[in-house]
This record gives structure tokens, C-alpha cells and sequence, in this order.
């Protein structure tokens, strides 16, 4: 309950201020395990994804973040979990393939952490390892815009247009045999082009509007 309405408040601001615009919602599928991977330039990225995938989602967030009075709490609520990204964190992934494995939807970040806006950098393993263990579908997503409304740094957000892009999905076979991390890297590497193609296209579409 408390998700819609959080989802819902976000919608409203996300219209408001960002003026945003989703496109292929139609590649999300409403059930079975799947993992949305995107990339990542401002704390706004979860929200404004979530806002735009029909269907719930689930995530992971800074460890840090929880010890925050009523802002851990909230995000919790709302299926974020702890991961703690100064190491391999063996239990943030158990969880990770708990959500998978229970047929729910999981935002995850390959590269990680924040960059600047429209900059694509490389995906680390752990997005690979959830793939390849789990066999959940893989959605591509690229978001836009949301680096110029809020970048690292900045306390408050300003009106930006932002847009939010899906993409075909696909899988990947699950592992079988030695866990490699070079393959789990290959993986992350695959899904960051996917989302190199959905900029592109976004590109695309922008430059042929203001034609």
C-alpha cells in the first residue's frame, strides 16, 4: 500500500517538475523474476524508474542510507535493500536472488555508483552474477536528464526534462560448472551495450523532434 502511494506522490512530481516521458513499457514483463538494469547519474534514478515500470519493483540501496532516522525506515518500506559496496557482499546477493527467485522485479545499477549525466561507464560483475545465477530476464532501461536536475552534489532538484526508455529484453543462460568472474563481467559488458543502444535511440528520437 504504502508503495502505490509513494509511486503514485512520484508520478505527480516526476510530471511536474521533469516533465517526464516513458517510453517501452511494453518490454517490462508484469510477472516472473526480471532484473531492470540501468544506468546511474543521480539519487533520482530508483524513484523516476520505478515511476515508469508497470509493474513494482525492488531494490538496492547504500548500506549508509539505512542508519538514516525515518529514511531508512521509509526506503525499506518501500523494497529497498542493504548492500555494502566498499566489498563483495555475499549477503546483499543472497537477498538479491531471494527477490529473483520469488518471481519479483529488481532494479540493479551495473556500473554501480553515480556518473556524470549521458557518460556510460563499465558495468562491474555484480550485476553479471545476479544474471547468470538467477536466469532472470534482463530489461534494459536508459534514463535521461536526471543528472542535469539533480547531479552529486547538488541538495534540491531543478526542472529538467526527463525521460525514461526500456528496451527488448533478454537472458542469459544460467551457469552452470565454476563461477568466473570474467563471465560475470562479459555479462555486465552485454548489458551496458543494451543500454548503449537504448541512448542511442533516445538520441535519435530527440534529434528527429527538434527537426
Amino acid at each position: 500500500m504504502l508503495y502505490a502511494v509513494l509511486r503514485l506522490l512520484a508520478m505527480l512530481l516526476a510530471r511536474l517538475l521533469f516533465r517526464l516521458e516513458v517510453r517501452g513499457t511494453e518490454h517490462v514483463p508484469r510477472t516472473g523474476p526480471a532484473m531492470i538494469v540501468a544506468n546511474h547519474s543521480s539519487v533520482l534514478d530508483p524513484p523516476i524508474v520505478a515511476v515508469g515500470a508497470p509493474r513494482r519493483l525492488h531494490f538496492l540501496a547504500k548500506a549508509e542510507l539505512f542508519s538514516v532516522p525515518l529514511f531508512g525506515r521509509l526506503i525499506r518500506a518501500v523494497n529497498a535493500r542493504p548492500v555494502r559496496r566498499e566489498a563483495g557482499d555475499a549477503r546483499a546477493l543472497r537477498e538479491a536472488l531471494r527477490i529473483l527467485e520469488g518471481g519479483h522485479a529488481l532494479l540493479v545499477f551495473p556500473e554501480g555508483t553515480r556518473g556524470p549525466e549521458g557518460v556510460l561507464r563499465e558495468g562491474k560483475a555484480g550485476a553479471g552474477m545476479l544474471a547468470l545465477l538467477s536466469g532472470a530476464t534482463v530489461i534494459p532501461g536508459y534514463v535521461e536528464g536526471t543528472g542535469r536536475a539533480l547531479p552529486r552534489g547538488r541538495a534540491l532538484p531543478r526542472p529538467a526534462k526527463v525521460r525514461v526508455s526500456f528496451g527488448p529484453p533478454f537472458a542469459f543462460p544460467k551457469l552452470e560448472g565454476p563461477h568466473r568472474k570474467e563471465r560475470y563481467l562479459e555479462a555486465s559488458r552485454e548489458m551496458m551495450a543494451a543500454i548503449g543502444r537504448l541512448k542511442e535511440t533516445a538520441a535519435e528520437g530527440v534529434a528527429r523532434a527538434h527537426q
